[in-house]
């Protein structure tokens, strides 16, 4: 066990890598370098065979009725050719320094008419420096005046070795001429410059196969690096791919649990604000029931007492003191209101459920803005594409989403004309949409995850209030809602609300 994590380890596979490369390396390296020992080794030993081809024949020819330009044609292998050897030409010239013998037509003694034979001297013979083919002592005392003294040959250049017979017509000397070894030396520094191309590649290679391999070691890296700098950002969702087995495995497992647990304390810390917020609002909501309902409600029935018994008799006196009193109870009762939603936002939820149809609190929401709707042009409608059944739900509760919503459709179409449209339909077996459609000047980006903000409104004369309160019927009721917005194109209130008093919320967004 303990093996299999070593080897699954991101340090032991990197070591083995390059241990792999280093070893395809050195056994490429090392084939390459044992051809070229064995093409120079057998290119030495031709050249070795060619060269002691050259000296069977010269002393062959000795005894043989047959010049050497017709011998070489018979040989089984081409030993003698520029492509084999390194001999040019063989000569058998006896004392006086007449050519016997060549393996070059133009050498070979030529027939006369009177049967005599017609030589050429071997000093008209070109040669390369010449030298003996042993060293011996004294070696140049008995040398023909036709033969120059033995000279040394610089290394790789072209030379002439010649070794003396003793036959029964004199001394013979046999003469093997070499071309210069700046082939041998050629084809070497070929076979070098082909070792360090082929070396050259196979570095390439490796060097593209180790930086791909670590590329993809190093890929983790630079993901769990994007995914810090998101979460700097303060983006919690994000994860990054966890299916490895070795340490950074382990690390990006680690990194995605340590954004989940930050993503919890975010969204508990934002609950814990909201509940904070929500105990201030339930503390301003009680003071301002306490302190000001009760001079409001005075105050109404004293304009009641005022227009009832001390009216104007003039008409018109009468017309004006109506009119006035009329716009102060309108006043009162917009202060009721706010203190009523400062109280359905503080207080602890209360919900008296029943089975609530849908259709028919829409409708009535609807009706509530007739009036103002058609004053601005807007049309109004319900669209159902299915049957639905009735919902467990707080009826009143219902009816203030609705209203709310379909309030604030009207008031963002703002006097222009368009459309307010409430859309109900299934969301699978256990769940019913409820969207909430506008064709008004939408929202800005930056506002709408303020929206259900207590307290922030986008409206001159608004509390803040309204959207909160519907966000708190929703999640009384074990629902969602979200809200999709284009600026001047529309808003769209999407709601998911369960069939049953205990159905669970999915995952939809809105």
């Amino acid at each position: 066990m303990k093996l299999l994590t070593l080897i699954e380890s991101f340090r032991a596979r990197l070591l083995l890598l390059l241990a792999l490369m280093l070893g395809i390396t050195l056994g490429v390296q090392y084939y390459f370098n044992l051809r070229a020992v064995r093409s120079n080794a057998h290119m030495i030993i031709d050249q070795e065979q060619a060269i002691m081809t050259g000296v069977a024949l010269g002393i062959r020819s000795l005894y043989s009725k047959e010049y050497l330009d017709k011998t070489i044609g018979n040989l089984r292998e081409p030993l003698l050719s520029d492509q084999n050897g390194r001999v040019k030409n063989i000569l058998v010239v006896d004392e006086t320094g007449n050519v016997r013998d060549s393996i070059l037509a133009e050498y070979v003694p030529k027939e006369l008419e009177d049967g005599s034979r017609q030589y050429v001297q071997c000093r008209d013979v070109p040669l390369p420096p010449l030298r003996s083919a042993v060293l011996l002592e004294n070696e140049n005392d008995d040398l023909p005046s036709w033969m120059p003294p033995a000279t040394d040959v610089s290394f790789g250049e072209a030379g002439a070795f010649y070794f003396p017979v003793e036959t029964d017509h004199g001394r013979i000397f046999v003469i093997v001429v070499l071309g210069s070894a700046n082939r041998l030396t050629d084809v070497l520094e070929q076979q070098t410059s082909r070792s360090a191309l082929y070396t050259l590649l196979l570095l390439l290679v490796t060097t593209l196969a180790t930086g791909f391999f670590v590329w993809r070691f190093t890929r983790p890296v630079k993901q769990l690096s994007i995914a810090a700098r998101k979460v700097a950002g303060g983006d919690f969702e994000v994860q990054v791919p966890a299916n490895r087995r070795d340490e950074m495995g382990t690390l990006a497992s680690a990194f995605n649990e340590m954004t989940a647990k930050l993503g919890r304390g975010r969204e508990l810390e934002a609950q814990l604000h909201q509940a904070e917020k929500g105990a201030v609002v339930g503390r301003l909501a009680a003071a301002i029931a306490h302190e000001i309902r009760n001079p409001l409600n005075y105050i109404n029935l004293t304009l009641d007492h005022l227009r009832s018994s001390y009216a104007p008799q003039d008409p018109d006196k009468r017309a004006v003191f109506v009119k006035l009193t009329e716009q102060l109870k309108s006043e009162v009762a917009r202060i009721n209101r706010h203190i009523t939603d400062f109280l359905k936002y503080s207080r602890p939820s209360a919900l008296e459920l029943q089975q609530v149809d849908l259709r028919v609190e829409a409708g009535d929401a609807l009706r509530l803005v007739n009036a103002r709707a058609e004053e601005c042009g807007v049309t109004t409608t319900i669209i159902q594409d299915e049957p639905l059944p009735p919902i467990m739900a707080d009826k009143e509760a219902l009816r203030s989403v609705f209203t709310n919503l379909v309030v604030n459709a009207v008031e963002a179409i703002n006097g222009a004309g368009g459309n307010v449209s409430i859309r109900l339909s299934k969301e699978g077996n256990d769940f019913v949409k409820i969207e909430v459609s506008d064709t008004g000047c939408g929202i800005a980006p930056q506002d709408i995850s303020k929206l259900f903000e207590p307290y922030f409104s986008t409206k001159d004369t608004g509390t803040g209030l309204g959207l909160a309160i519907v966000k708190k019927a929703i999640d009384d009721h074990n629902g969602r809602i979200s809200v999709s917005s284009k600026e001047g194109t529309g808003t769209t209130f999407t709601m998911i609300l369960p069939v049953h008093e205990k159905g669970e919320m999915v995952n939809t967004e809105g």
